[in-house]
Parts: structure tokens; C-alpha cells; sequence
């Protein structure tokens, strides 16, 4: 599967993985300081942006396409961030491919399984009808009364495409991740722990990952550390890009 990407920059590699119902332009204010003084990659993962639709979606089929990847792309080892759903992958991948990652960065996610909270998004995404639908306002409206938040729903929203025929549909496969969200869900295992250096950044309003977390975190990633971005919730990224990307340079710095 040839994932879609941008690239920015030139050093050091530095692969970055966006969540559920995102795209890499979520990352890519982030990606561009970055490459100020590395080679940054963001990534759609499989049935999100513009990279292929499966019918396969789960951590470990994630984990593969990143190494291959990083196969076709030339890269032999990687510092990996991962958001949310792109945390679970990057913590897969990092068990399963230990040798081609050589930092790795986990953002307000944990390695356990989760109770779903996407139900009321799913169904009011479900609902739409995108063939009848003549502008994004139009879809934000419809999507008002079960998403209440703006944001939630601009967020969402960026998944719309116009089609030349009429109409909009989805870039994201909607009905397979909707199928598979149990797997999303699912937590990461492994009989193996990845030793390298890891951080986790929580976001301080979120409670994605408390600090009970930190027991079965250590025993996957023994040299993980926490930071907490104490104002932002489950978005770091946008809420709180300056202070997350201070926490990931200085992380970094120590390879």
C-alpha cells in the first residue's frame, strides 16, 4: 500500500502519524518548524486522507504500512510521533520494527484499550447524505445538532472532497473505520518491550491518559517519561503547538 505523504526539509528522519478521522495536514504547521532542522515525513494513514481504502484496518496492518514505507522511501531509522489513533500505530510499530525507530514520541494516547466516545459523530457522519449535499455549510448544519463543538466539525468537515459529478464524498473510508472501530479501540500488545527513549505528552484537560497509566506504559516502553501540556486537551497539536513542539525538540536533542 502506497501511503500518501509530504516531506519537508533535509537531516534526520522524523515520521509523523495523525489520529482518527485526521489527515497529515493536521500536522503540518508542526512538520514545517520541524524541518527547520530535520526531514519530516506526514503520513494519511490507510482509509484516511488521501492514501487507499482496505477493508483491513487495525494496528498491525498500520504498523506494516509504515515499514513499508520507510522501505520504499529509503529510510532505515526514525524518531516516530504519533497522535491519538497515530499513537497506537507508532507504539506498534515501535514493538513490532524496534530497529527502525530510534525515538518515539506518543501523544495523548495510552497502549490500553478504550471505551468508544465517536458513536454520536459516526452516526451524524452516516447520516449525511453527501450525493444531495451542495456546499460545506450546508454539511455543517446538518451536522450541528449531534456535534455541537465548531471545531469538532471543521475538523471533520476536512474529510469532505467536491465531486466533479455533483455532490461530495468522503476521503476517508467511513464505512470500513466505522466497521473496525472496535480495533481502534484495541489495545497494544506485545510480548516484547521497546527500550529506546520515549515521552508521552498528555494533554492536562484530556483523560486519555491518567497517571495509573504509567504502571502497564513502563512495562511496553521501560524508558518512557510523561509530560503534560496542562492547558490542552485531546488536540495538543492545535491547541498547544508551541508547547508540544518545545517537549518534542528538547526530547530530540538527546539522541
Amino acid at each position: 500500500m502506497e501511503l500518501n505523504y509530504k516531506s519537508f526539509g533535509e537531516g534526520y528522519p522524523i515520521i509523523i502519524l495523525h489520529g482518527l478521522f485526521g489527515t497529515l495536514d493536521n500536522w503540518q504547521t508542526i512538520a514545517k518548524k520541524l524541518a527547520e532542522k530535520y526531514s519530516v515525513y506526514i503520513i494519511d494513514q490507510r482509509n484516511h486522507g488521501r492514501s487507499p481504502h482496505d477493508d483491513a484496518f487495525d494496528y498491525g496492518v498500520m504498523a506494516d504500512d509504515l515499514q513499508a514505507f520507510m522501505e520504499s522511501n529509503w529510510i532505515y531509522e526514525a524518531h516516530i510521533i504519533g497522535h491519538s489513533m497515530g499513537g497506537k500505530t507508532a507504539m506498534q510499530f515501535a514493538l513490532n520494527y524496534p530497529d527502525l525507530v530510534n525515538q518515539l514520541v506518543v501523544v495523548d494516547i495510552a497502549p490500553k484499550a478504550y471505551e468508544g466516545g465517536h458513536q454520536t459523530i459516526f452516526e451524524a457522519l452516516l447520516s449525511l447524505n453527501l450525493t444531495k449535499i451542495t456546499s460545506r455549510k450546508e454539511a455543517d448544519e446538518l451536522l450541528q445538532p449531534k456535534i455541537k463543538e465548531f471545531g469538532v466539525r471543521q475538523f471533520l468537515l476536512k474529510n469532505l472532497t467536491r465531486q466533479k459529478a455533483g455532490g461530495f464524498k468522503w476521503k476517508m473510508n467511513l464505512p470500513i473505520i466505522y466497521q473496525n472501530y472496535e480495533h481502534i479501540l484495541s489495545a497494544i500488545e506485545s510480548e516484547d518491550a521497546f527500550d529506546h527513549p520515549t515521552l508521552f505528552i498528555r494533554g492536562g484537560t484530556s483523560d486519555y491518559v491518567k497517571a495509573e497509566d504509567m504502571a502497564p506504559i513502563k512495562t511496553l516502553f521501560p524508558s518512557a517519561e510523561l509530560a503534560t501540556v496542562a492547558k490542552a486537551g485531546h488536540w495538543v497539536h492545535a491547541v498547544a503547538p508551541d508547547t508540544l513542539l518545545e517537549l518534542v525538540v528538547d526530547f530530540l536533542k538527546r539522541d
